[in-house]
């Protein structure tokens, strides 16, 4: 098996220093350079062709959201970011999504090595689902400024008015390269869409900005889970970073419990917490759409729901970043349709509207 050959750019040389050796410890990987700014990392780049990058986004010279833009314009390759957890760390890191980043890894706060330590296996993984992602191109992911276009079928009248009648939840699960695939489906959806819930695997803090952006962006409103969140039309919750998120009923009201029970899947939240919850509350009134994403969260509880009578969507390996979760709940037998990530808005809003 050839390794997958990594650069690392970061101006912190013992960030450098520890990057390279917690990744060269695995063995299907081989750090092939590293560089202290963009300026110095596009002549590695040129000279030494690596597969993977992971790149700092505060340098001197040219910061990294620069140089991700350019890379993605001139030389489109897997990037692996390396953001911190300030405010305007999420934002940025968010961005760099949106430009083309595949995934990111947070610094730690304090101690570099024995923080960098204990997100060893992370990044690793991370690195790995890098290697294999869709960058650029048909199937690849789309850039931010390339703007969705709405077919007229998601605003038409009657389909808006049939969707007011409807009781149904609609449960999305998604990871590596979900944020970006996640807006794609919001954007497309009317105000008076079904009540959406949704799990990304993302860190505390990153949901909280991530729910902003999309709430400016979309016509439904977005936001970030609270506990008792009551489950409403044309709004989405998103579970918190670090804390799983369950659909609740109560009579005919459902809302959302937040918690902090152990991680499932080595994930909090995790997708198959949530669907668990759906298939068990919700049962045939729920649509479960499971995006892109590495691993196999999600897969199991797709199924359970498939089995409740919900209508299971899997977004294809074409248009995915990272072909992981939904070809692991296509191999269970838990998905009904599988489609192009253009497509899931108006299979949804079909069979809602039904």
């Amino acid at each position: 098996m050839k390794k997958i050959r990594v650069l690392t750019v970061d101006d912190s040389a013992l960030m450098r220093q520890v990057l390279v050796a917690l990744l060269g410890r695995d063995p299907d990987i081989e750090v092939v350079g590293s560089a202290p700014d963009p300026y110095i990392a596009r002549e590695k780049i040129k000279a030494l062709n690596p597969d993977v990058l992971t790149l700092d986004i505060e340098m001197p010279k040219m910061d990294g959201l620069t140089f991700l833009e350019k890379l993605m314009r001139g030389h489109p390759m897997p990037v692996v970011m390396v953001s911190s957890l300030t405010e305007t760390g999420c934002q940025t890191t968010l961005r760099a999504l949106e430009l083309g980043a595949v995934d990111f890894i947070t610094k730690p706060k304090i101690d570099i090595r024995e923080g960098m330590e204990e997100i060893a296996q992370a990044l690793i993984a991370k690195v790995k689902a890098a290697a294999v992602a869709r960058i650029g191109g048909q199937g690849g992911r789309v850039r931010a400024d390339q703007k969705s276009r709405p077919s007229p079928l998601f605003f038409s009248p009657s389909s808006s008015a049939m969707i007011k009648t409807t009781d149904t939840i609609i449960a999305i699960g998604s990871s590596t390269g979900g944020t970006e695939a996640v807006r794609e489906v919001l954007e497309r959806l009317p105000p008076h869409t079904p009540p959406i819930l949704i799990t990304q695997h993302m860190p505390e803090r990153f949901t909280k900005t991530w729910a902003d952006r999309m709430n400016s962006l979309c016509r439904i409103a977005v936001k970030e889970a609270q506990d008792g969140d009551s489950v409403l039309p044309g709004h989405a919750l998103i579970a918190p970073g670090n804390f799983h998120m369950t659909l609740v009923r109560s009579g005919a009201r459902y809302s959302v419990h937040i918690n902090q029970d152990p991680p499932v899947n080595r994930h909090r939240p995790s997708v198959d917490v949530m669907f668990a919850s759906v298939a068990r509350y919700a049962g045939a009134n729920a649509v479960g759409v499971i995006l892109t994403g590495m691993g196999g969260d999600g897969a199991k509880e797709m199924l359970a729901m498939k089995q409740a009578g919900a209508f299971t969507i899997a977004q294809d390996e074409a248009s995915c970043v990272v072909f992981g979760m939904p070809k692991e709940a296509i191999k269970l037998g838990g998905v009904d349709k599988i489609l192009p990530l253009d497509n899931i808005p108006g299979a949804i809003l079909a069979h809602v509207g039904r």
